[in-house]
């Protein structure tokens, strides 16, 4: 048996739909595609990974669960290791935007044959969300959650064209903003704060070009998390 998911990791397994083979990305310990494997989700994974040490533990934990017919290690830059058509699922979590857009593009022949893509990206929600519009696929489920202290967004995409985004949901999602969720309230009203608070301590320094610029861009921020908040309170 598993050993049990992280309340993080357990929100992004739950995502996945079942399909035939999955391949986890970054995979760490590896207990995402082990878990789906002993939940029958899926018939076979991919546990991948760019460093050779997470893989090892992966093996080790792949190989007390009794699953090494079912679930195979790769070393592999993001992608570089998977056939496209290999896998209808990837899962992709604990990582920042920035590098999630990357190996994604890099990946466009893999990503391109995917029924589903499930994502949790640690930073630049916006740039990811603006990059699946971009490139053809379609945000159907979002959640999001706290733990220890931090805050957790993660997405589940399918091929097909979006509404346009706007800039609000472009930053905190639109599903979650539908849903009216209740942590993503909680998230707003601290953002808020926060944004407040730099603002109020930027603002009592003597003016440059550089703390006028960075003002601009917090003034922007919390215009959208406000807009947010008042659209989420309705």
């Amino acid at each position: 048996m598993a050993q049990r998911l992280s309340k993080r990791m357990q929100a992004v397994a739950d995502m996945v739909s079942p399909c035939d083979v999955m391949a986890d990305i970054g995979t760490d310990h590896g207990y995402v595609p082990i878990w789906l494997v002993e939940q029958k989700r899926v018939g076979h994974a991919i546990a991948m990974d760019i460093n050779k040490g997470p893989l090892l533990r992966a093996e080790e934990h792949i190989q007390s669960a009794g699953l090494d017919a079912y679930i195979e290690t790769r070393q592999s830059d993001g992608l570089e290791g998977l056939m496209p058509g290999e896998a209808s699922a990837v899962t992709i979590a604990g990582m920042g935007g920035g590098l999630m857009i990357r190996i994604l593009s890099s990946g466009q022949a893999v990503v391109g044959q995917l029924s589903q893509l499930i994502l949790q990206p640690q930073s630049e929600l916006s740039a990811v969300r603006a990059f699946l519009q971009q490139t053809g696929w379609s945000i159907v489920e979002e959640e999001m959650l706290s733990e220890e202290g931090k805050y957790y967004m993660m997405m589940k995409c399918v091929p097909g064209t979006m509404e346009p985004l706007s800039d609000t949901e472009c930053a905190y999602g639109p599903v979650l903003l539908r849903k009216k969720h209740s942590v993503l309230k909680e998230y707003l009203s601290y953002q808020i704060q926060q944004l407040r608070h730099i603002l109020d301590e930027l603002s009592g320094r003597t003016g440059s070009a550089a703390i006028e610029s960075r003002c601009r861009e917090l003034r922007a921020e919390l215009a959208v998390a406000e807009d947010a908040y008042k659209e989420i309170s309705l």
